[in-house]
């Protein structure tokens, strides 16, 4: 005879790869008495954490990254060819729940989450479970077990209208949580940091760096703008920043560079990653143009007479993600350097760029060699002046 605590000590672990799904299925199990309830976002320890642990249950996702449902069953079915597999699917495809079916699993779920079919399909599995496991005959148990579920389905109900509450908090949360990552983030770069489940875990960062041999570095400083700001109130200082940068942003949006940062009043783009572009050289000097250009329309706007000074250099970075809760996209290697050279060490109000980048660009822009300069710490370089764009060339 299988008894209402043999049931609730009953092992599961809960299988999915989004953390608010796993939540809400362990706050539906506890809220119903299940004490041993184990969870993971990752598919490819089932196998491991099963040989460990003999679950009684293991609710199981079936679209995962890396590894699906099918997948894990399979695995657990090589490990034990003739044993019971203790598995209910969980799908929001109605064409996966047969297919799951004659895979071997026992039961299934459907999403999004109802708490009473969840519950009741968990328990009548664990009965069946416990039962097959001591060859008991479990049918007029069973249907009784099943009668007293359906009458306490009221309450159930009840339950589930509070825990669907707080699932879709979780969603809502996870999706400003994913907003506020692609805001600092390029969004392939925030695609892969959330596949990486050791930079939440306890232990050292995941490291996400790349190597890119052709890219344009872009810097651009606002002249003298420290001597500018005193005369200003901080929140008058922070509205004239943000309406000029907010400007450079929508030039590298439409033009195909990254912002990398914004150190004081000066900005750094890249045009060539995270995604490599052939054409890297040509977005960065359309854009440094588009900036000088984006100046004298504020200039025109406000009355100021603020001036950028802008360098580029092109050739190769190392790119990769730094800190575990602060995230920044961040560039390495000399390349950087020189293009900081470029700018510091340029002609106010034009945009300076060395031989390397040169070579990349031609029609539609107009160059002026301005010859060798010592760029400190580097050496001496052959620069250029970006003097504009041919008048039929297209903005």
């Amino acid at each position: 005879m299988i008894s209402a605590s043999d049931i609730l000590a009953a092992a599961i672990l809960v299988v999915d790869d989004l953390p608010a799904n796993v939540l809400l299925l362990e706050q539906m199990l506890r809220s119903a008495g299940y004490a041993c309830v184990d969870s993971t976002s990752d598919p490819r320890l089932v196998c491991e954490l099963h040989g460990r642990n003999h679950y009684d249950l293991i609710l199981l996702d079936l679209q995962m990254p890396d590894m699906d449902g099918f997948e894990v069953m399979a695995g657990l079915k090589a490990m034990q060819p003739d044993s019971y597999l203790p598995v209910i699917v969980i799908t929001a495809q109605p064409d996966h729940k047969l297919r799951a079916l004659r895979a071997g699993a026992r039961d299934f779920v459907s999403k999004p989450f109802d708490m009473g079919e969840v519950l009741m399909r968990v328990r009548n599995m664990l009965e069946v479970r416990l039962l097959h496991g001591e060859s008991l005959n479990y049918g007029k148990e069973l249907e009784q077990k099943v009668r007293e579920l359906e009458a306490s389905h009221e309450t159930i109900v009840r339950q589930g209208d509070e825990l669907r509450r707080l699932y879709e908090k979780l969603v809502c949360e996870q999706q400003v949580t994913e907003q506020l990552l692609l805001n600092v983030l390029p969004a392939p770069v925030a695609e892969r940091l959330k596949l990486r489940a050791d930079l939440v875990a306890d232990g050292p960062p995941a490291v996400i760096a790349d190597r890119f041999e052709d890219v344009s570095v872009l810097f651009a400083d606002l002249v003298q703008f420290t001597r500018f700001s005193p005369s200003m109130s901080p929140e008058h200082l922070v509205k004239v920043l943000n309406e000029i940068f907010a400007d450079f942003d929508n030039i590298a949006d439409r033009r195909g560079l990254e912002k990398i940062k914004t150190i004081g009043d000066a900005y750094m783009a890249a045009a060539g990653l995270p995604v490599p572009a052939a054409d890297h050289a040509v977005r960065a000097a359309h854009m440094a143009l588009d900036m000088l250009a984006s100046l004298d329309r504020f200039n025109q706007r406000s009355g100021y007479s603020l001036q950028l000074r802008v360098g580029i250099h092109s050739g190769a970075v190392v790119a990769g993600v730094i800190g575990r809760r602060k995230f920044i996209y961040d560039l390495w290697g000399d390349t950087v350097n020189i293009a900081s050279r470029m700018e510091s060490q340029g002609v106010i109000g034009r945009v300076q760029i060395t031989e390397a980048t040169r070579r990349y660009l031609a029609e539609p822009f107009l160059l002026e060699e301005r010859g060798v300069i010592t760029a400190r710490g580097i050496g001496d370089l052959r620069t250029w002046l970006l003097a504009g764009r041919t008048h039929d060339a297209p903005t």
